[in-house]
């Protein structure tokens, strides 16, 4: 999501700030009172686990919309949010965007789609924790990454960028180094995918779709 009443309505009024890598853009447990838009680079969403490792909920990037569900409810963050590498992001106040919702019928429901977007994401995350091994929930992650942030490359395939480490991408999956790793090893043997440096190419989306559980 590039375009559209709500990122406009955020660029109008917000301002622009720089992350460094490894910079917070906000804490967990914080009262929320800005909301982020991601103009260029990735954000991550981290927990702590119940044994305190460091759990990745979410990847976000250029395009996407970081902190609104706090802003909204006024409750405090439920993670934190990371630059992985340098972010160019637009702020705005969260009283801002509740004054925008409250009289802009356009951006209100902007917003309400991109919820229910999360709310979807949100209960496919919880059926893939439940019923799907690894090599399933890494096929998901890469063709969520595709559909949001693919591009076409020359051969027909889909290139993606891949901003995480192989640690950090296990934490996103939900699986150990050791089977992530093993999973893209699956993959490449098959066919569906190539990888290089901090890239994955999609070279088989319908087996891919298959191993994920997405084709039915």
């Amino acid at each position: 999501m590039t375009a559209g009443p709500l990122l406009d309505a955020i660029r109008d009024e917000g301002t622009a700030r720089r992350y460094k890598r490894g910079g917070a853009l906000f804490l967990e447990g914080e009262i929320a009172d800005r909301v982020f838009l991601v103009e260029s680079g990735w954000v991550t969403l981290r927990t702590s686990g119940p044994e305190g490792d460091e759990m990745i909920l979410g990847l976000r990037g250029p395009g996407e919309v970081v902190g609104e569900m706090s802003a909204l409810d006024g409750a405090p963050r439920s993670a934190t949010a990371i630059a992985v590498d340098e972010v160019e992001t637009t702020v705005v106040a969260a009283s801002s965007l509740t004054r925008l919702i409250d009289h802009d019928a356009a951006v209100a429901g902007d917003l309400l789609r991109l919820m229910a977007r999360r709310l979807r994401e949100s209960g496919s995350e919880r059926f893939e924790f439940m019923a799907l091994d690894a090599l399933a929930r890494v096929a998901r992650r890469l063709l969520d990454l595709a559909e949001r942030f693919g591009a076409p490359d020359d051969d027909g395939g889909t290139r993606v960028e891949l901003p995480l480490s192989q640690e950090e991408l296990a934490s996103w999956v939900g699986a150990s180094r050791e089977a992530t790793v093993k999973a893209l090893r699956t993959l490449r043997e098959i066919g569906a995918v190539t990888t290089g440096r901090r890239v994955v190419t999609i070279v088989d989306r319908a087996a891919l779709l298959r191993i994920a559980r997405r084709d039915d």
